[in-house]
């Protein structure tokens, strides 16, 4: 194999090693400044002098950062060990937060964000292979689902305890946690996560040699499809509960939380099928989620019906999770780092697509009750990039 690797940890009964739960305890802390500046947007604008449109480009700034900053860290990296990746990336994410809060200049303010999606890019690319090589092959799909779930505890509630923390402490507040956590998360890395040492000489060629492979780029479409098509009914789901289904905000954050509750249970279902049967997890995740956003859209009005239904696309959403990245590293088991850090882009390109597909909706009329119908639509476009991998995989077979 190209990138360094450890022999895989013994783990006693069905127990992962702590070093997976603290990459995903890292992540977390992470992860919640990318959710985290939709809840102050206006607070910034107003502390900086600047348009809600501009303040939204913070945002923009980290997300194009973490779409095309992926693969290239991952090369620059690629000969380091890896838990030195981690505590240099958790380092430089956080020394970015503190500039982001100790200026008022908004260029600077900018860069700092486009550095913290870069090196956010990087850490989660060599979290999830450190992940899985800390543990026997039959359990990588599991251990890179708890990884990965550390981002959905952020989506769910690092951000939104962010934005009420910097509710009562001004729009920085909610930074300086995530500074603070993120330091914590790279002492305990070095405490916590295993040395590794190359087991071969890396090289990007061979890295590149092996994701050339059509059945990782079908993965790649399945990852980029599946990501858009719970996220866009997520991210338009307090609108719609409100102006749809006519329930008080209040109840908002509790049915984000729901969703956050069905994200943990996916991703438990998930990481136990993927590491047996993976293309059931990912076709059943895909086949949930078209059904429930038409159920969302058809339904809207009914609360009660809502209810169960955002639960249940939450575990929809996430089942697929662990049997992506399952197959990502199976199929890219001699460049897990680079073809880790693409699976991320997928990711998070897919989270980008959300609010360009949406607006097209809306500025063309559309009602809110379109956006699960958007989101039904990209999930059947998932099956298909799925049934390829499984046909060229039963060929190769």
């Amino acid at each position: 194999m190209s990138a360094d690797t450890t022999t895989p940890v013994e783990v006693a009964g069905k127990r992962l090693p702590l070093g997976v739960y603290l990459l995903a305890f890292s992540l977390l802390a992470m992860g919640s400044a990318e959710f985290l500046v939709a809840g102050v947007l206006p607070a910034i604008a107003v502390d900086l002098g600047i348009s809600l449109s501009a303040a939204g480009a913070l945002i923009t700034a980290f997300a194009i950062a973490v779409v095309i900053g992926g693969p290239p860290m991952a090369v620059l990296t690629l000969r380091w060990p890896r838990r030195t990746t981690l505590v240099v990336t958790q380092l430089v994410f956080a020394l970015a937060v503190a500039v982001s809060l100790v200026t008022d200049n908004y260029a600077l303010i900018l860069v700092a964000r486009f550095v913290c999606g870069i090196a956010y890019a990087g850490f989660w690319a060599v979290a999830a292979v450190t992940a899985i090589s800390l543990v026997p092959p039959e359990r990588t799909a599991r251990a890179s689902g708890v990884v990965v779930s550390g981002l959905s505890v952020a989506m769910i509630a690092g951000g939104p305890a962010s934005a009420m923390l910097s509710h009562f402490t001004g729009w920085r507040g909610g930074f300086w946690a995530v500074f603070a956590l993120t330091v914590i998360g790279a002492v305990l890395t070095v405490a916590a996560v295993p040395a590794t040492k190359p087991a071969a000489e890396p090289s990007v060629r061979q890295e590149l040699r092996a994701m050339k492979q059509t059945r990782l780029v079908a993965v790649y479409v399945a990852t980029l499809l599946s990501t858009a098509s719970y996220m866009i009914s997520y991210n338009y789901l307090a609108p719609l509960l409100t102006d749809v289904t006519k329930l008080d905000s209040v109840w908002v954050p509790a049915m984000l939380t729901l969703f956050g509750i069905g994200a943990f249970v996916g991703i438990s279902i998930g990481g136990r099928i993927s590491d047996v049967r993976p293309f059931h997890a990912l076709l059943i995740g895909a086949v949930g989620i078209a059904v429930c956003s038409v159920a969302l859209a058809v339904l809207a009005e009914h609360d009660l019906a809502v209810i169960v239904i955002v639960a249940l696309m939450g575990v929809a959403g996430f089942v697929l999770n662990p049997a992506i990245y399952g197959r990502v590293f199976t199929l890219a088991y001699a460049a897990p780092t680079l073809a880790g850090s693409t699976a991320v882009s997928m990711f998070q390109l897919g989270i980008s697509l959300v609010p360009v597909l949406a607006g097209i909706a809306l500025s063309a009329g559309a009602s809110l009750t379109a956006i699960p119908w958007i989101g039904a639509g990209i999930a059947v476009l998932t099956i298909p990039a799925i049934l390829v991998d499984q046909t060229l995989t039963r060929r190769q077979a």
